[in-house]
């Protein structure tokens, strides 16, 4: 099967390496090992909530509230361990299945009620920011005490030894190539179109190389960092959910029409709610590993998240209106809006600023949706 491929298809890849090349000019640390790991752990971290807010998208919904929820979880485990003396699993695994049982109320209710969603997130948003607040009491909750590392902390401050980087590397190159050489050969059984075997080639190579490089820059660090192994088991079960099960094909297939997907027999209530569960263990997760990043609970924490994972799935192809997004795509938006975002910091660009890029990035991001959507 020939592919056609046009400028749209690169448009991403170009605005990525125009983005990087513009900081790299204006600061050349932005190339450095030690800017890079962090912006790997940064990347992690906004990615990993867009990959819940793409779940979320995809039926025709939004979630104005995962930023604040990212703030209230993350707090929650820190007063747990650090005020109350709870093991550090036995905190985060409490707030685990508390934001899961949060966004399946607030699920149920857009569901059920037949609620807008932003209307009922945006409540949320200012529900756990209030609740949020209290819980940490206005102050700060460091998450190291005494100088002693926990599994808390250790979240964004443990990198993995560059032998096993390698290794994992290599084990995840192989997964690829015969997983896609599987699907191929079933797809042939079953009498349909297979990709032309060059096209193939060409990117499960690029893959490859990406992949090898990712790691020899981690290296020249301190390794592979915790959240980056996070966010690629997370982006691959959302990838799995989407793509091989009939969850997923539930998801775009409310998306693209909804009254459709009821007349075909789809429990569209069901599958939204179990949508946002996962969502809630996504906020949970990115609360974590935010808090950790920042190494105190504090009032900011979370601030704005939800937008930048909005952005991140609008400017990777996912349509506002459902029905439309992949896994890579939110990634390769991610990551265009983490190196935004860190070039500015490097730059010591002010803080009005920075909301004004994000913005701007923001609209221009919905407004390429609505026209390509036309």
């Amino acid at each position: 099967m020939q592919t056609k491929l046009t400028l749209r298809d690169f448009s991403l890849a170009i605005a990525l390496v125009a983005v990087c090349t513009i900081f790299a000019l204006l600061s050349p640390q932005f190339l450095g090992a030690r800017n890079l790991s962090l912006l790997m752990t940064e990347l992690s971290i906004t990615a990993t909530l867009a990959m819940g807010m793409l779940l979320i998208i995809l039926p025709g919904h939004i979630d104005l509230s995962a930023g604040s929820g990212v703030g209230l979880l993350g707090g929650i485990a820190s007063v747990l361990i650090f005020e109350h003396g709870w093991p550090a699993p036995c905190a985060l695994g409490l707030a685990l299945l508390t934001g899961i049982a949060i966004w399946f109320g607030m699920g149920s209710v857009i569901v059920r009620e037949n609620v807008p969603s932003f209307i009922i997130t945006l409540g949320g948003l200012l529900v756990f920011k209030g609740l949020f607040w209290l819980v940490i009491h206005n102050a700060t909750i460091p998450v190291v005490q005494g100088g002693k590392t926990n599994l808390y902390s250790l979240l964004t401050t443990y990198y993995l030894p560059s032998t096993f980087g390698y290794l994992l590397a290599a084990a995840i190159i192989t997964c690829i190539v015969f997983g896609y050489l599987r699907a191929r050969r079933v797809r042939r059984e079953a009498g349909l179109q297979v990709e032309d075997a060059e096209m193939a080639f060409y990117k499960l190579f690029l893959t490859a190389q990406v992949l090898l490089l990712f790691v020899v820059i981690a290296n020249q660090f301190r390794g592979v960092p915790l959240p980056a192994l996070i966010l690629g088991l997370v982006s691959f079960i959302i990838h799995v959910l989407t793509t091989h099960t009939p969850f997923g094909r539930y998801l775009y297939a409310i998306g693209g029409n909804q009254e459709a997907a009821v007349i075909s027999g789809i429990a569209v209530e069901k599958t939204v709610t179990i949508a946002f569960c996962i969502m809630g263990a996504v906020v949970a997760i990115t609360g974590f590993m935010q808090t950790a990043y920042s190494g105190a609970s504090t009032t900011t924490v979370g601030e704005l998240m939800e937008l930048d994972a909005i952005a991140a799935c609008v400017i990777g192809g996912v349509s506002l209106n459902g029905g439309r997004g992949t896994v890579l795509g939110v990634l390769f938006g991610a990551l265009l809006m983490s190196c935004l975002l860190n070039g500015m910091t490097l730059l010591a660009v002010s803080p009005e600023f920075k909301y004004i890029a994000r913005g701007l990035v923001l609209s221009v991001a919905v407004w390429m949706d609505v026209r390509l959507s036309r």
